[in-house]
């Protein structure tokens, strides 16, 4: 089976220094935000993967093509024009679209990718949502990928 070549991998990086070097000082407070609402959440420590993911947890995944690898199980990224977040139960996902829908509903300004919710600051939503859905992809990325 073939192994994959991401570069998306832990790097051992400082988390702290990442932050601390964002350069835009509201997308710096924000990302001390997250890490601190994401290991509260996941109960797992922060880890830079590659060069630019604070990730949570990790799991091992398996396509049928036989690639495999590891990621992380959450995390997010402090873009330039973006903040990402990686919610891996996806928002296409027929098993989780009603729960992640109604969610979202509530967040409050965002936008959507495959498996990548983008935001633009902290204060446009709401955090209290935004945990429960943290906590709702946490619940739902264990179950399919127990450890």
């Amino acid at each position: 089976m073939a192994k994959d070549d991401a570069k998306t991998v832990p790097s051992g990086g400082d988390v702290g220094g990442f932050i601390d070097a964002v350069p835009d000082a509201g997308r710096r407070d924000d990302a001390r935000v997250l890490a601190a609402l994401f290991s509260e959440v996941t109960g797992q420590p922060p880890v830079l993967w590659g060069p630019s993911i604070i990730g949570f947890g990790q799991y091992h995944y398996r396509y049928e093509s036989g690639r495999e690898g590891v990621m992380c199980r959450a995390g997010f990224s402090p873009r330039k024009a973006n903040m990402v977040l990686y919610l891996l139960s996806g928002y296409g996902n027929v098993e989780t679209e009603t729960d992640m829908g109604a969610m979202l509903a509530r967040l409050g300004k965002h936008k959507l990718g495959q498996s990548c919710l983008y935001l633009g600051r902290l204060k446009t939503i709401d955090l209290d949502v935004l945990r429960a859905m943290i906590a709702y992809d946490w619940d739902w990325m264990n179950r399919k990928y127990p450890q």
